[in-house]
């Protein structure tokens, strides 16, 4: 089954998540457990956490279709030794929270170099964060999304990907998010079958469908190759609708969370009932 959903709004509380992702018509959904643009941030309550895991068991929405983003700020390849030990206290409180609400699947972007270490001893550094926190947490997958790599953010190339889950020695708690977007800006093309196909073998062969817990389903409003991150709503930017038609119909994208980050949120529910009317849905 295809799990489609959103990136939904917590406003009032975590626990406010699941409904709103219901009231969109969406099968799974992503949040933030907290401000994405602060360091810290006040502690879940257990009447907020019990609420959470009530309005999923209500709503519908096991743990492996939810899909948890980290805060922004956190660099978990940072030069800077303190900087990075404070990325990595932040990592592992996310990591924590996702405990607490019985969320099994942590989403974040790699890391950046800041072009002051070279990208492969930032590839060891985001190994290492990782390790890190899943030594002192049990239960939540580290999830790595692949980005467009804008300025000096790594994790653009599937081979950097690749570089950081084999160092990570729990191989059971390491997974992969596929941004669409964020693979076209980084030259990976989706728009026709041919070059769909290529790019998904590519994946498999390179990192391995095993590691995929999720997919950001999102058209682009920059040019292939440009490694400019910037979301257009499905079908109306530089990739295209086929691409999407493409995931829909693909079994390798069965039963996890197909999350839409698109800057309509008005069109959510739109965008989630024409995604699964391209099912069974011929070129």
């Amino acid at each position: 089954m295809k799990y489609v959903g959103a990136h939904v709004s917590t406003a009032g509380g975590v626990d406010k998540a699941p409904r709103n992702a219901e009231t969109i018509g969406a099968r799974a959904f992503a949040l933030f457990t907290r401000n994405q643009r602060q360091w810290t941030a006040k502690p879940l309550s257990e009447e907020e956490t019990n609420d959470f895991r009530k309005n999923c068991r209500e709503t519908g929405y096991a743990p492996a279709q939810i899909l948890a983003h980290d805060s922004y700020l956190i660099n978990l390849g940072h030069p800077d030794r303190e900087a990075l030990g404070k990325s990595r206290t932040a990592f592992l409180a996310e990591m924590r929270r996702c405990e607490a609400l019985g969320i099994t699947l942590l989403n974040f972007h790699p890391g950046s170099h800041l072009r002051i270490i070279s990208a492969d001893d930032c590839i060891d550094r985001i190994a290492e964060s990782i390790e890190i926190s899943l030594d002192q947490t049990q239960g939540v997958t580290a999830v790595i999304e692949n980005t467009a790599g804008q300025g000096s953010n790594l994790g653009f190339r599937f081979e950097q990907i690749a570089r950081i889950v084999a160092q990570v020695r729990r191989k059971n708690r390491v997974g992969v998010c596929l941004d669409t977007a964020h693979a076209f800006a980084a030259g990976y093309d989706l728009r026709t079958p041919e070059a769909f196909a290529a790019t998904v073998e590519e994946f498999d062969r390179i990192i391995g469908f095993r590691y995929l817990r999720g997919v950001h389903l999102n058209d682009s409003k920059a040019e292939m190759g440009s490694r400019v991150d910037r979301h257009a709503p499905i079908g109306k930017g530089k990739i295209g609708l086929e691409a999407f038609r493409l995931i829909m119909n693909d079994a390798r994208f069965e039963g996890i969370p197909l999350i839409l980050e698109t800057p309509e949120r008005e069109r959510w529910a739109e965008e989630i009932a024409l995604l699964y009317g391209l099912i069974g849905k011929k070129r």
